[in-house]
């Protein structure tokens, strides 16, 4: 890197869905730090906006992918991408993924394969790009985002809480592989969230419903970042969100599952289960 060049010998993060919500708070709270930052998203000129945000802001060097991460190739294009610029991924913040509501057999079909190939195909190769290069230097840290929607079944969300159960038993697991190797996994699992998440999901407008008090993104991303830190294996964000997915625990599976159905019935404004 050329001498006086914004973020000169730093270290590089690399955040999907950093355009909006959760993932545009990691890139501001990581730049910050004075970690470089590759942004990676679909909406190219609100990548672009935050990435000048960041170099003016915190004198950070940055890059930035437009790049629809659900399609089969993406996440070999990523590393393509990282590889080209010379850049080493010190901290990956898997973030991209999004929810739908309704009954699941009204959904439509390829939106929900869609949100299947995002939260969970892409995820998981993005890993596979970085963390073997992580393991063999011995260092490197992960978060994935999770959900509170990930410790029970979601009636109404299906497809959504299955997929985010699917990225806490993967991080899970793959927090036990390297550990030993000083690589940092972490599952962040907030709750509702003052994001995107809702108009995404078609949940309208959360001041129009009885969400309650959405969590400030701030602090959702602030407790990742403390576990991963840690190297804590999951985190759920808020004492009230952490009571709720403990609680399904103590009751029988059908008996969370019914439920967590009548709350999520469309038409029915209450509290979804994630952000």
């Amino acid at each position: 890197m050329a001498a006086g060049r914004p973020g000169g010998n730093r270290k590089w993060a690399l955040i999907t869905g950093a355009s909006a919500g959760i993932g545009a708070v990691f890139a501001r709270k990581l730049a910050r730090e004075g970690m470089n930052c590759v942004l990676v998203a679909r909406r190219k000129d609100r990548l672009e906006q935050l990435a000048a945000e960041l170099t003016r802001d915190h004198g950070v060097d940055t890059r930035v992918l437009a790049q629809d991460l659900g399609v089969l190739e993406a996440p070999r294009k990523v590393l393509e991408f990282t590889d080209a610029e010379g850049i080493e991924i010190d901290t990956l913040i898997n973030n991209a993924g999004y929810g739908t509501h309704g009954e699941f057999c009204e959904l439509d079909a390829d939106w929900e394969m869609k949100m299947v190939d995002l939260n969970c195909r892409a995820l998981v190769g993005i890993s596979h790009m970085y963390a073997p290069r992580m393991k063999a230097r011995r260092s490197g840290r992960i978060v994935h985002l999770a959900s509170v929607a990930a410790f029970q079944a979601c009636p109404y969300m299906t497809t959504y809480g299955a997929t985010k159960a699917f990225v806490l038993m993967f991080s899970e697991a793959l927090w036990a592989e390297l550990k030993e190797f000083g690589v940092h996994v972490t599952a962040l699992c907030p709750g509702p969230t003052q994001s995107e998440f809702f108009a995404v999901a078609g949940l309208g407008d959360p001041s129009t419903t009885k969400v309650g008090a959405l969590e400030p993104t701030e602090i959702v991303v602030e407790r990742g970042l403390e576990a991963l830190a840690a190297n804590r294996p999951y985190v759920v964000s808020g004492i009230g969100n952490w009571i709720k997915a403990q609680s399904v625990r103590f009751v029988p599976r059908w008996v969370a599952t019914t439920i967590a159905g009548f709350l999520l019935k469309p038409g029915r404004r209450t509290q979804p289960p994630a952000a």
